[in-house]
């Protein structure tokens, strides 16, 4: 299975776009791994989390089909995760296509009703699902089950348990220490891959979120538990520049701990 990381920042992104931190000041003069665009994942060329303003960037600076996408997962309607204004360039009179497969895009209230209503109007192909946490659902691509996150309380989050190809992916943010459903739910369960977040560095924990201590702890965690398979992987992604830890400051502080930095492009084999 391919794991291809399209963005790996917050909602600021990195460099920030009216930002004049230190942060972002170095990240624009070391460029590199220090220049992050808003988060995304993209599994098999086929299977995408989220879909940021940053999608027609990342599908230009990577070489992305996006036509390939079959199913579509949003984690919350928050605009660094979902813009759906994009999606209008999918519906007839925008996009010319070969075949005419329909997208399908998987999500709780807010997210679907966001797309559906913005779509009400335009003939389109796409095909919407709302989910139910903890109700494992069969899409055309993956088994998916969506798990609760501890992000806004004004909506439910979703986190997701991917099964694919005989491997295993828990993709976990955005999230702070997560409830103890999803916990619950995770015992048992083994992973080839959690991916989770480390948005607020070394912060004190902040609601809604996660930072080092968290991850670390989320990391020990799945270990003790015995979630993670023997050759599984862990990666961390989702970094704010109010963080202030560049590239190699997030290399030093995980690394050691067997956690990935991930950054913009980065791709994995599981």
């Amino acid at each position: 299975m391919k794991v291809h990381f399209h963005g790996t920042a917050a909602f600021e992104g990195i460099p920030s776009l009216f930002c004049h931190c230190e942060t972002c000041k170095q990240a624009k003069v070391r460029g590199g791994k220090n220049i992050r665009t808003r988060t995304s994942v993209l599994i098999d060329e086929v299977l995408k989390i989220d879909f940021p303003a940053d999608t027609l960037h990342h599908s230009i600076r990577d070489s992305v089909d996006m036509d390939k996408v079959r199913d579509l997962l949003f984690t919350h309607s928050h605009s660094d995760h979902l813009y759906p204004e994009d999606l209008l360039i999918r519906a007839f009179g925008y996009a010319q296509f070969i075949e005419e497969e329909e997208l399908h895009l998987y999500g709780h209230d807010l997210p679907i009703k966001h797309c559906s209503q913005l779509l009400a109007t335009e003939g389109h192909r796409f095909q919407f699902h709302n989910l139910k946490p903890f109700e494992t659902i069969q899409t055309q691509t993956a088994t998916i089950t969506p798990l609760l996150a501890n992000h806004d309380p004004k909506e439910t989050c979703l986190l997701y348990y991917i099964e694919k190809d005989g491997k295993t992916i828990f993709y976990g943010h955005d999230s702070g220490w997560f409830p103890e459903q999803t916990w619950n739910w995770l015992k048992g369960k083994k992973l080839d891959l959690a991916i989770l977040e480390c948005t607020t560095g070394n912060a004190e924990q902040c609601d809604g979120h996660m930072n080092v201590k968290d991850t670390l702890k989320t990391r020990e965690w799945l270990v003790e538990n015995h979630v993670m398979q023997a050759e599984g992987r862990i990666v961390v992604t989702h970094f704010s520049h109010n963080a202030h830890l560049l590239h190699e400051d997030l290399v030093h502080i995980f690394e050691p701990n067997g956690i990935t930095v991930a950054f913009d492009g980065m791709q994995l084999d599981i």
